[in-house]
Parts: structure tokens; sequence; C-alpha cells
């Protein structure tokens, strides 16, 4: 029997077959990821003689969360992938819902980070060199003042306007995979989709700036495929709750009717701890 054909992650695309995998192929866990603050498993995924790494993240393992009592985290995730696909961005990895050796859970494209892409970084400047957005002031492990800043990048622009319209309440750094081919992932959006606003991120550097011609349009294409009856709304329908639902697509217009990227709204933190 010949081994199985391995799917580089360097190399992904987003095409159905890969996503038939995840959801159909036989699952085998191969270890915990240590770190993770709910139940996160490295596991291969294979069929018809292709095989692939992947995450599973079973609703089993998962920790109630007081201020996000409705729905699961697995399914928030999966919602976050559709419309991210509905998008035409592909920044979130393919991911599914389907049951596995500890019950259902959401199954997800492992992506393996390429190193030596900086898009974060701590400096003790009072303004951002070119090629770069202040995030907020912090302090080194010193203690000496220090302006957290991120990459003024496109890939980061387009997920910034992502989480505004999935409402993330948890972008951090080490979320924030680059991949091979220019590729940029965002993972780990299990607490997205609350209807009141808990948009919480490292990717503040465009706040009230305006949006880009193609994000304007990708949100417009984007509230036709919210609308009722719809297979994204269908789809969305079967994850998160209905007034989850109508939550984001009041968001879309809200982005839409504005032009500009949001801004912290101060009942909530707006940046994530710990950051990174």
């Amino acid at each position: 029997m010949s081994a199985p054909e391995r799917i580089p992650p360097r190399s992904v695309t987003h095409d159905a077959a890969t996503v038939r995998l995840l959801a159909q192929g036989e699952l085998t866990v191969r270890g915990r990821i240590r770190g993770a603050s709910n139940a996160a498993l490295y596991c291969t995924v294979s069929r018809d003689g292709r095989e692939a790494a992947c995450v599973y993240k079973p609703v089993a393992g998962e920790r109630p969360l007081w201020d996000f009592p409705d729905g699961t985290l697995a399914r928030r995730e999966v919602a976050a992938y559709e419309v991210s696909e509905a998008t035409g961005w592909g920044l979130v990895p393919p991911t599914v819902l389907r049951d596995g050796p500890y019950g259902e859970g959401m199954c997800q494209l492992w992506i393996e980070a390429v190193p030596g892409t900086e898009l974060l970084a701590l400096v003790e400047e009072e303004e951002p060199a070119p090629g770069w957005k202040a995030v907020a002031f912090a302090e080194t492990e010193e203690g000496r003042p220090a302006l957290l800043v991120h990459a003024d990048d496109e890939r980061l622009r387009r997920l910034a306007v992502l989480d505004a319209v999935v409402n993330n309440a948890d972008r951090k750094g080490g979320h924030l995979l680059p991949a091979g081919r220019g590729r940029l992932y965002g993972i780990d959006h299990g607490v997205t989709f609350h209807a009141e606003d808990k948009l919480r991120t490292l990717l503040w550097g465009w706040a009230g700036d305006p949006l880009t011609g193609e994000a304007l349009a990708v949100l417009d294409t984007l509230r036709e495929a919210l609308g009722d009856g719809t297979p994204l709304a269908d789809r969305l329908g079967e994850l998160i709750t209905p007034a989850e639902l109508d939550a984001t697509r009041a968001r879309v217009a809200a982005l839409l009717a504005s032009g500009r990227h949001p801004g912290p709204g101060g009942e909530w933190p707006a940046i994530p701890w710990p950051p990174v």
C-alpha cells in the first residue's frame, strides 16, 4: 500500500477536496497542543490516499464562558471560516464541524507559520517607523516606555475588516500565521459573533481611517450574501443564534455607512490580554 499523499501546509488552496478531507476523513489524534485554554488536539486526517495535519477542538473540552453563554466555540470557529470564505479573502484556514474521537468539534487545517515574518513589534519610540502602525503605548520588560506597533500590511488590514465583521473579542499576536506564497491566516475564532460590541484586537492601527475601495466592495457583496434565505445566512443560522446573525448584518451595514475602520468602543478592553 502506497503512502498517503500529504497536503503541504505552505501551499494550501481552499479547494472542495480539502474541505471534504477534513469533514469525512479518518481523524487520528497525535497529541495535545499545550498552552491552549481549551482542549486543542493535533491530528492527522486521511481519506482516499490523501492526508493532512489538522487541529481538532472537541466541544467536550470547552470551558464555559460567562460572557459567551450561547452556542459553542467550535461552531463560532466554523462560522468565522464561512464568513471569511464569503469575502473571497481566504483569511481563515479551512474549518469544518464534525464528529471525532471525543465527539462533535471543529476540525481546521494545520497551517505551518513561516518564520522570520515580523508583524508585531515593541519599539522604544514615540512614533511608528515607516511601514508600521501604532497600536498603544506600553512598557518594556525593564519598565521603559515603549510603543506597540503592527505592520502596515494589506493582509493585516483585510483581517482587521474581517474581525470587525465577526466581532472578534480575541485577536492576539499568536493568532496571526504568515504562511507560504505570501498568505496570512488568522486562527482561534471561538469568541466571535457576540450580539454586543466586543471587538478586542491588536490591529487598531487603521482605527478611524477610510476603508479601502476593495474592502467596501467586499462588504457590499457580504451584505447581499447575508440576506434572508441565502446559502450563507442559512449556514450561519446553523452555527450562531438569530440575534448574533442579525448583529453581524448590522455590523456590515454600519461599516458600509461609516466607510471607516472602527475604533475602540470604550465599554470593553480594546486590547486582549495577554496580547500575544
